[in-house]
């Protein structure tokens, strides 16, 4: 049938659309996660011929989910361990900044994945602004983008564990499932 033709019924809910952009969020962040763990100590702190360390890309990613999650960027706070301005991946490190070790990556990738139901219920995802003034789309879309960068940099660091270790990351379930285990 031709998309212009469907009746006002079939339109997606926004409780689907939520549910299915936690789904995303989740399975995006579980392959982040999966290619920070794998990641042997001689790497993270490589740069091996890349502009950037393993570890401030996975702490980019994680930031900018962080921030992206809020309703605009007025409201954001910052992780307790943030340090200024390394988010920034494009701007050289200086003065007392120092790379995150992976358990303090680790431990903010537990915040972000924490908050995500919240913070993706608490949105209005009908907003025609992304609540952020560098962006010029539409809420919705805007969480579809940063869904999107998660992805990216999750596909940048599995690249770069294939090539140090032979092995990658493999896909995740976007739908969580909960596991019965057979008791004694």
């Amino acid at each position: 049938m031709d998309q212009r033709k469907r009746s006002a019924s079939s339109t997606i809910s926004i409780e689907a659309l939520r549910s299915a952009l936690k789904s995303q969020y989740h399975a995006s962040l579980s392959m982040l996660r999966t290619a920070i763990r794998r990641c042997p100590d001689n790497l993270w702190t490589s740069s091996g011929g890349h502009a950037n360390q393993f570890w401030r890309i996975a702490y980019h990613t994680l930031y900018y989910t962080h921030l992206y999650l809020q309703a605009n960027n007025r409201i954001f706070s910052p992780w307790e361990h943030h340090q200024p301005g390394i988010q920034h991946m494009d701007k050289p490190m200086n003065g007392s900044r120092r790379p995150y070790a992976k358990a303090e990556v680790l431990a903010y990738w537990s915040l972000c994945r924490a908050m995500v139901d919240d913070a993706v219920d608490a949105l209005d995802l009908t907003n025609p602004r992304s609540g952020f003034s560098w962006y010029k789309v539409p809420k919705m879309e805007h969480q579809i983008v940063n869904i999107r960068h998660i992805q990216y940099h999750q596909a940048q660091l599995a690249d770069r564990l294939r090539v140090a270790t032979g092995a990658g990351v493999g896909w995740a379930d976007a739908r969580r499932r909960t596991r019965t285990r057979a008791t004694n």
